[in-house]
């Protein structure tokens, strides 16, 4: 026996620091000695690895540690291990005979925190190595003691498959022959002092179990059949400021469900078809999906992932989740992912005292815990974490062709005293609110996101009036490429619940969001969050009774539609679903058989043509030159008069909207040029519910002064209407 007592008591009790320095082929005292740990076995023999032949009869030590000498080889050779227990036989490759995976380079850019290709190389990787084809797992653990993969594979003990550690990165390492794609697995670790940790699901894994199962999966993502190289080579001329772009925004668990097998929802094949079709039907340019980063608790939605590397199994594999963007973009949709680099949840398994110490999460609950939500915030300050989302991000646009992320809750990570109290939060190093370090990782983040995948967006979900949200970062501002206008979204939501009979007093809502419509390149939304925590649905905001309640929509929906600025729409508002949204069901589509709601449904797949076809709705959008109010004054009235410009040649519109249930009829407005003002949209049509009242399909200008403009119509505009034309003087 050469392994000594202390050597053997380390590997029985888990705690060995070097087990790579004792355990597989080493040379002592000038013989090649084979040493194994496997608590499961009896009997074990060393067979050469081509012929199988066995040239080592190996010794126990006891408890499952076996030692025998290779004393006729000269030179390290490959091997395979012979097992026995009672009438059992079977035959495995030694982890610990394979040198590293991990190349010097990766271990410099891990140490600087600039290798933004880190999913590649932390993790678990289906591979070939030293010619045996199995998993390699990793993971970034700098305070740990020791750490193990652990899996069905090793009965889920920590002391089989203790990792090597990789130098001053922090980063442990192992390669497990014979492991592949679909085997469970998390990371077991032992703090500073020795103690056990809970296990870890892995932080950069591909696959997890489906909930509330919490192992991590893995999944070989290495290759995939892609189909969408024109999109692809094109979506970068789609996602500048003067295109139209209109977002779908769903939560995948409810749009759709399967009532006649147990209510589950649609898988990402089958939203790739049934999905995808509505969407284009609709005239959707984009979906948007509610997080799909796995996350362990259905009511969070997404908004609290654990792993931000894997596509939720909820609703199939990663390869599947592919072909469901390769369905997207086959229809010419554009996908956009909600991304939560924001915070994290404590649920034991994830990010939280990863390795017994705050890695992730700053140590200070004033600063690494968010009273909101009861999450961890992460430590912005950090490099390696910095490095991890900044990799995470450019991860979904790379590796799944996903084409922009809209970051959630923004705010909450700019400021240190978000929802904090006096004395509940930690000043930034000049003494102020700002959160220096969190701006620089969202910069820095939209620099590598833009700078390294062609064609992509970023969008931000930003409630404060931070300045220079979409704004370049050689500009100081955030790098993103557009912005929620959440104050327009409160502003206008709030007049239209007033009583018609009220609104006179409100106006300004309507108007306010014109002062500051050009400084951002906004994004108009009508989220989720709108229609949840008892807030009612959107046609719940809306006065009034039946039919009073469905023309007050519609006139709202041509009035958002006309706005300058990106149109955002949650699933379910586009037919007007009466109820709250319900994250357990399906969308209440059996309302579509009656005729107010498919009669919305149809004018918002109009509203969505009529954009799409009419460059001056979307050209200067973020310019104020693409915009000309009217009537901006006629509160008496609740009426709203304004003209959007397009790029030159571009014909203007013109949008009116009448906010009371009051015909006005004659009513003259002032238009920039004469000719002939079609009607290419009245929310009033007898299609979508309303009174089909309107102007015969457009108007004639005459030489009549309105509006301070020598030129005016003449028309009729209905009660709780919105009226769009587009002057024709051809």
């Amino acid at each position: 026996m050469t392994l000594s007592q202390h050597d053997q008591d380390l590997i029985l009790s888990g705690q060995h620091p070097d087990p790579f320095s004792v355990l597989g082929l080493q040379e002592v005292d000038g013989v090649l000695t084979v040493r194994l740990f496997r608590p499961e076995a009896e009997t074990a023999d060393v067979l050469d690895a081509k012929t199988g032949r066995r040239i080592v009869a190996m010794v126990p030590l006891g408890n499952g540690l076996f030692e025998g000498q290779a004393k006729r080889r000269k030179k390290r050779f490959a091997y395979k291990v012979r097992l026995t227990r009672g009438y059992d036989t079977w035959v495995e490759h030694d982890p610990y005979r394979f040198g590293p995976v991990l190349g010097e380079m990766d271990e410099h850019l891990i140490g600087e925190g600039s290798h933004f290709r880190l999913w590649k190389v932390l993790g678990a990787h289906v591979q070939s190595h030293e010619g045996q084809t199995g998993t390699h797992f990793a993971v970034w653990a700098p305070n740990a003691k020791r750490a193990s993969v652990v899996g069905d594979f090793n009965g889920w003990d920590g002391r089989r498959h203790p990792m090597r550690k990789r130098g001053q990165t922090g980063v442990w390492e192992i390669f497990l022959p014979d492991v592949g794609d679909g085997a469970a697995y998390k990371f077991e670790l032992l703090d500073h002092y020795g103690n056990l940790l809970p296990q870890k699901a892995d932080p950069y894994g591909f696959g997890s179990e489906h909930p509330p199962k919490t192992a991590s999966v893995v999944r070989d993502i290495r290759d995939h059949d892609w189909a969408d190289g024109g999109w692809m080579k094109t979506r970068g001329d789609r996602h500048k400021p003067d295109q139209p772009m209109s977002i779908y925004e769903v939560h995948l668990g409810s749009w759709k469900r399967v009532p006649e097998d147990g209510n589950r929802p649609l898988s990402y094949l089958e939203h790739a078809t049934q999905l995808v079709s509505y969407a284009k039907d609709m005239g959707f340019t984009h979906l948007e999906l509610l997080p799909i980063s796995e996350y362990p608790f259905d009511g969070s939605w997404g908004y609290q992932p654990i792993g931000l590397y894997a596509p939720t199994i909820r609703y199939g594999t990663p390869d599947e989740f592919r072909s469901f963007v390769d369905a997207c973009h086959a229809a010419d949709i554009g996908l956009i992912l909600d991304w939560v680099p924001g915070h994290f949840p404590e649920d034991k398994h994830g990010l939280g005292r990863f390795d017994g110490t705050p890695l992730y999460e700053h140590a200070d609950p004033k600063e690494g815990w968010h009273p909101d939500w009861r999450t961890f915030v992460f430590n912005y300050g950090r490099t390696e974490v910095v490095n991890y989302l900044i990799a995470n991000a450019v991860y979904w646009l790379r590796e799944h062709h996903v084409d922009g992320l809209r970051v959630d809750a923004v705010a909450s990570m700019l400021y240190r005293d978000y929802s904090r109290n006096e004395g509940e939060w930690i000043p930034n190093k000049d003494g102020g609110r700002e959160n220096l370090e969190a701006i620089d990782f969202l910069q820095r983040m939209n620099e590598v996101a833009y700078g390294d995948v062609q064609g992509v967006m970023t969008i931000a979900e930003e409630s404060t009036a931070f300045p220079g949200v979409s704004s370049p970062t050689d500009a100081g501002g955030l790098g993103f490429g557009f912005k929620w206008n959440m104050g327009w979204m409160n502003d206008t939501l709030s007049y239209m619940a007033e009583d018609p009979i009220n609104r006179k007093y409100h106006h300004h809502k309507m108007t306010f969001g014109l002062h500051y419509a050009f400084s951002e390149n906004f994004v108009l939304p009508l989220s989720h969050d709108e229609v949840v925590h008892g807030k009612g649905s959107i046609l719940d905001k809306m006065p009034g009774e039946g039919d009073d309640k469905f023309a007050n929509m519609r006139a709202y929906y041509g009035f958002m539609w006309g706005h300058p600025g990106k149109k955002l729409l949650f699933m379910g508002c586009e037919f007007a679903q009466g109820r709250e949204w319900n994250h357990d069901g399906s969308l209440d589509w059996h309302l579509l058989e009656t005729a107010p709601h498919a009669g919305m449904q149809s004018l918002v797949r109009d509203l969505n043509r009529v954009y799409h076809d009419t460059p001056a709705l979307y050209q200067l959008d973020s310019k104020p030159e693409g915009f000309e109010w009217i009537e901006e004054g006629a509160a008496e009235e609740s009426l709203l008069a304004w003209v959007r410009h397009g790029d030159a040649g571009s014909a203007p519109v013109l949008v009116v909207s009448n906010f009371t249930p009051v015909e006005r009829s004659a009513r003259r407005i002032g238009v920039p040029k004469a000719g002939f003002w079609k009607e290419i949209l009245n929310t009033d049509a007898s299609l979508y519910g309303g009174g089909d009242r309107g102007n015969l399909g457009g108007v004639m200008s005459e030489d009549v002064v309105a509006s301070g403009r020598a030129q005016s119509i003449s028309i009729t505009v209905p009660p709780l209407t919105t009226l769009i034309f587009e002057l024709n003087d051809a």
